[in-house]
């Protein structure tokens, strides 16, 4: 399939601390406001399947919370914070471009 830029949303539909849930080619991804910061990562938690979008933002330490056993990811590289998780999300690469914003899925 190789490498595509992906139109998500407009920029200016995001208030800080939502999540936006996305699919495309079977994955499930979500993107992030936080602050002026915009990230995208893969939705599914990676130690039990639950949707992250169902979860709990904090703004301040930059992460979301699994509603199933609260195993927090930062957003920015998707790294566990604490168990049971232990393996990161996927984060994907935004831009901003005519006040949309971008995914890159490869």
């Amino acid at each position: 399939m190789g490498e595509e830029w992906v139109r998500v949303c407009d920029a200016g539909s995001l208030s800080s601390g939502e999540l936006v849930e996305f699919d495309h080619g079977g994955k499930k991804l979500m993107v992030a406001k936080i602050g002026s910061d915009i990230y995208a990562t893969d939705r599914i938690c990676t130690h039990a399947y639950a949707d992250l979008t169902a979860g709990f933002v904090n703004e301040g330490e930059k992460t979301v919370t699994c509603p199933l056993h609260l195993s927090a990811f930062k957003f920015a590289d998707g790294v566990p914070q604490n168990p049971p998780a232990t393996i990161p999300l996927k984060t994907y690469k935004v831009k901003i471009q005519d006040n949309a914003i971008y995914i890159k899925i490869d």
